[in-house]
């Protein structure tokens, strides 16, 4: 059985998108904080779930930088 190039391809293209774990918790955690914020402070909800919703925003954009590289190990793999 001979490993191919794009088996190499592959692999690495899954082990880039690990890079999606950080994110998934951070905004899990990121959840249960502005949860926990609101249970609190119930007049306080609209500023807390905006600044919520921003910071959701930015974390995704840490896990799609992981999908953009993972994509191109595919796509553009040698």
């Amino acid at each position: 059985m001979e490993i191919t190039d794009s088996a190499f391809i592959a692999l690495a293209a899954g082990l880039a998108m690990l890079g999606t774990i950080g994110p998934g918790i951070g905004i899990g955690l990121l959840a249960q904080g502005a949860m926990q914020s609101i249970g609190r402070n119930p007049e306080a909800a609209g500023l807390i779930q905006t600044n919520m919703i921003l910071a959701i925003a930015l974390t995704e954009a840490i896990a799609i930088y992981a999908l953009v590289v993972a994509l191109v190990l595919i796509f553009v793999g040698v």
